[in-house]
């Protein structure tokens, strides 16, 4: 049966967290994607998330917190992961850190790691459910595995409606890339996903980033699989136009466009826009040529999201 899709209230918060409190997976609005949410906690609501994505148990899982106090209750915080949670929460920014309590994210949640990723989402229908649910809250993308993250209810609804419990509806997402995740266990923070908050904003908090090797069939956090937010279609980098029978994703001030992520080069309205429009044309076209996005701030989350995508 089709999942209730709700607008935010109160009574469709409280709602969702009775449904997470009992098992249940709730899809919930945040500014970056549309979330799966499910206690962190019990192991058997994430047993049924990973069966409901048919994502990896291997792939560890980002606990969502009300505020920093809830995630320290079991992640430990050093002085630079503390500044950057003063800095960047709420917000697209997932830290990873030592785990110091086992119970409240459990271990499938972690994929077996004695280390945590979690964050704060801006969102305020997110945090009225953290709040109204009182604890951490695992929440990948509300979609199948290494398909296109949804940006709008509709999309997690095309994705899971026969699988989830619920589906809030917080309208179209901010910012539309997931968050930036950095590694604050080492001497030196690590960034270990491209996302929202670019790298030079994470360095004039924490200092100069080091480069995190990771083995994409282990990974340490979410995002690193070498084939991610892919679309059925075939995708084509860097085109400076289409070819016969492909659709065309702009950038700019271009002509002959199928869709344009921004006409004006804003790289903030192109990564709000990316996933909904990548859907749109995967619907319609079996490829599409992308016009070149530069590799600066957003860009850079924008580019990696492609070079996943685009992995055959």
């Amino acid at each position: 049966m089709s999942a209730p899709v709700l607008s935010i209230s109160q009574d469709a918060v409280a709602r969702a967290a009775n449904a997470l409190r009992a098992g249940g997976l709730v899809v919930l609005p945040t500014e970056t994607v549309y979330g799966l949410a499910a206690d962190a906690a019990n192991a058997d609501a994430v047993a049924r998330l990973y069966a409901a994505k048919g994502r990896p148990a291997f792939n560890p899982l980002i606990a969502h917190v009300a505020d920093l106090d809830m995630a320290k209750g079991f992640g430990g915080f050093n002085d630079v992961a503390d500044a950057l949670a003063a800095a960047f929460w709420p917000g697209p920014l997932t830290l990873v850190v030592p785990l110091i309590r086992d119970d409240a994210v459990c271990d499938l949640a972690r994929a077996g790691l004695e280390t945590v990723a979690v964050r704060s989402p801006r969102h305020s229908g997110a945090q009225a459910v953290l709040s109204a649910f009182g604890g951490p809250l695992v929440a990948p993308s509300a979609n199948l595995s290494g398909r296109l993250s949804p940006t709008l209810a509709a999309h997690a609804e095309e994705d899971l409606s026969d699988a989830v419990d619920l589906i809030l509806d917080g309208g179209p997402c901010e910012t539309g890339v997931e968050s930036t995740i950095v590694d604050c266990t080492g001497a030196r923070p690590a960034l270990l996903r491209h996302g929202a908050i670019a790298p030079d904003e994470i360095e004039a908090i924490a200092g100069p980033l080091r480069n995190a090797e990771h083995d994409p069939d282990a990974p340490s956090a979410p995002g690193q699989l070498l084939r991610h937010y892919a679309p059925n279609a075939r995708l084509r980098l860097n085109a400076a136009s289409s070819n016969p029978g492909e659709a065309f994703l702009g950038f700019g001030a271009q002509s002959s466009v199928t869709l344009n992520l921004s006409q004006v080069s804003d790289l903030q309205e192109a990564a709000a826009n990316l996933f909904a429009m990548l859907r749109e044309l995967d619907g319609q076209y079996k490829a599409i040529a992308i016009a070149p996005i530069p590799e600066r701030g957003l860009g850079l989350a924008i580019n990696d999201r492609l070079r996943r995508a685009a992995e055959r």
